[in-house]
């Protein structure tokens, strides 16, 4: 099992594809490990050395004491790089992945070369909704908000037509560590991001989905515009975008990074 150690934190790592192609790194959604990502892997580590890792408190990574904040987050993907000695790459994330590759583009804009944020928001808005969804973890745990997360995530018609897919995901909800999540959860909550999108000087795609409750469509094309270089795109999916439409995901990312 790769892990690469660093003080107060084990972070699970998994390279795919030929050691000469540029890195592509792939960040996972919020309760999802690496594993979310395998409809990409086969298509993307074809022309990319594909770094997909297990974000704190999720997977096989370390769960540290909460609460985290999105500056671990970002600093967690540039530890891995540096181990590497990657000094460039390519990154696409989802959920609280697009948040941390919002950070990475801001914070660090000398080591991302092109920037995919999918189904993503750089504000959660008041405190008080994500407030209320750590009160019932912390009392109530993970299983009594699997369900009604699966709904959010996936459509009707995808849950009849694949729900060996949806099983997946629903494992890895199930498996992810309380604390770890709610400590993503602290870091989601109390991140405001909307001022700094004007300074990303990297390419970006910004994918959205139809269906998807949050952020909806029109509310991620708007922060989109902000970004000064920045391609816009609709699928038609709930929130995993790259599950529920996976050969449009696919062709879109690999036609935007080629």
């Amino acid at each position: 099992m790769p892990l690469l150690e660093s003080p107060g934190l084990q972070l699970h790592y998994q390279l795919d594809g030929p050691a000469d192609r540029p890195c592509l790194v792939l960040s996972n959604s919020l309760g999802c490990t690496h594993e979310m990502w395998e409809p990409q892997v086969a298509a993307f580590s074809r022309e990319y050395r594909v770094l997909r890792y297990d974000t704190r408190g999720h997977g096989r990574s370390g769960v540290p004491p909460r609460p985290y904040t999105l500056e671990q987050l970002g600093a967690d993907v540039l530890g891995l790089l540096d181990a590497f000695g990657i000094e460039k790459v390519h990154y696409l994330g989802l959920s609280m992945g697009g948040a941390t590759g919002m950070w990475l583009a801001t914070h660090a804009p000398e080591r991302v070369e092109r920037l995919v944020l999918c189904n993503t928001t750089p504000w959660l808005g008041p405190p008080a909704t994500m407030n209320a969804r750590i009160a019932t973890l912390l009392r109530d745990g993970m299983p009594t908000m699997v369900e009604a997360i699966l709904d959010r995530w996936f459509t009707p018609e995808f849950r009849a037509r694949d729900p060996i897919a949806v099983d997946r995901i629903r494992r890895m909800l199930l498996a992810t560590s309380v604390d770890g999540y709610v400590g993503c959860c602290e870091a989601l909550r109390d991140m405001d991001q909307r001022a700094a999108l004007a300074q990303i000087a990297a390419p970006t795609l910004v994918i959205a989905g139809t269906n998807d409750p949050m952020p909806t469509p029109a509310a991620a094309r708007a922060w989109a515009a902000t970004i000064p270089n920045a391609r816009f795109l609709e699928l038609p999916a709930a929130h995993l975008s790259n599950i529920g439409a996976a050969e449009l995901f696919n062709e879109a990312v690999l036609a935007f990074l080629g």
